[in-house]
């Protein structure tokens, strides 16, 4: 859930909701505080209302009710050409009959500069994510992460106090994507640009992001570092949604703040670390990370919970093997093992003793 905002963010959403019919909210009381220079990630399914909320803040969508600041500015009644935001979309947006630098231009005209000092912004922009040999090119003779640099670019151009991007780079291949979110990263890091990232990919959120607001239902589940969110969180939805995870479906028999009792479904007894899990009698899922998962005695962590596991399948995946088991009853039980020369390959229809620290099962609510 999210907590009132701060009033001294850079940019502030303060019970900010949103409906398109009057009655169904896409976007519930959100309040959200981004600080100058931070790199915040809007990150959950579709209609999740993450894309909305960034709408809002670009001045394409207005609120239907509270309020969004900017640098201290309410900035509801603003509109978008003047609110001073750099704006990237998914399918670069860029004009097909205008020359690189034309397309550069054309917000530097809008706000009345002169041609000196437009051709000096616009060769520093192009510098910055390496296209300064492209200017008179047109975008229909580019590849697509090249056209990706220059919608870059131009949202830079004009010196903007904020960068939104919208599923940047949802349209290139899984290699340029990966090296396209190094590039945003390091220049956000080298700029120190204030930017808000709208994306479903969760391994691009936990790459580049600062923080992440994780969505879902209009609302944020958590909102946290990457490595937060990963390791700790706080409900069944962002642990199924951050990462693969394994859940093993059972009830809290013994409960304090710091462990729990949950026998699963199967009959087994195992020891959990509650998130949000309140009184004995409980239903759980109990969440444990495949990588935390071993199968070797000289490996398992000290105070490791064992349990009986019957192989299915184990899926080479270069760095990784991949096992796939049935546990407690459930067949989609996985664990991940690094690939090394001396690694023991398990066979279906193998039976091992599988373990894992307590610490790294979390008992979470039902979904």
């Amino acid at each position: 859930m999210s907590k009132p905002a701060t009033g001294d963010g850079f940019v502030v959403f303060e019970h900010v909701q949103k409906s398109y019919d009057g009655e169904t909210l896409v976007v519930k009381d959100l309040n959200l505080s981004i600080a100058k220079g931070e790199f915040l990630t809007m990150l959950g399914p579709s209609g999740s209302g993450k894309t909305t909320c960034l709408m809002m803040l670009a001045g394409f969508e207005t609120a239907t009710h509270g309020e969004i600041r900017l640098d201290g500015r309410p900035i509801n009644q603003v509109p978008p050409h003047k609110r001073g935001i750099g704006m990237v979309f998914q399918n670069y947006a860029l004009f097909p009959h205008m020359t690189v630098a034309e397309n550069l231009s054309f917000p530097l005209e809008v706000r009345g500069m002169g041609k000196s000092e437009r051709e000096e912004k616009i060769k520093r922009a192009l510098d910055m994510v390496q296209m300064g040999a492209f200017a008179n090119r047109r975008p229909a003779q580019m590849s697509g992460g090249q056209q990706q640099r220059i919608a870059l670019a131009r949202a830079l151009v004009f010196d903007p106090k904020l960068v939104l991007m919208d599923e940047p780079l949802g349209a290139l291949d899984k290699q340029l994507r990966e090296h396209m979110q190094f590039e945003i990263k390091h220049l956000h890091e080298r700029l120190g640009l204030t930017v808000v990232y709208v994306t479903h990919d969760q391994g691009e959120a936990l790459t580049m992001s600062d923080r992440v607001a994780v969505f879902n239902d209009g609302k944020i589940q958590q909102l946290d570092a990457p490595d937060v969110l990963y390791e700790r969180p706080k409900n069944s939805f962002v642990a199924q949604f951050i990462g693969e995870n394994n859940k093993l479906p059972g009830t809290v028999e013994e409960y304090d703040d710091e462990k729990c009792v949950v026998r699963l479904t199967t009959g087994e007894v195992i020891d959990a670390t509650p998130v949000n899990i309140r009184r004995r009698g409980q239903q759980t899922l109990v969440s444990i990370r495949p990588e935390r998962v071993e199968f070797k005695p000289e490996m398992m962590p000290e105070g490791a919970h064992t349990i009986s596991a019957e192989v299915l399948e184990v899926i080479y995946m270069g760095d990784i093997l991949r096992t796939r088991m049935r546990v407690a009853g459930t067949e989609d039980f996985v664990m991940k093992s690094r690939n090394t020369l001396d690694q023991t390959r398990l066979q279906p229809g193998q039976t091992v003793q599988i373990g894992w620290h307590p610490a790294d099962a979390r008992a979470l609510d039902l979904l």
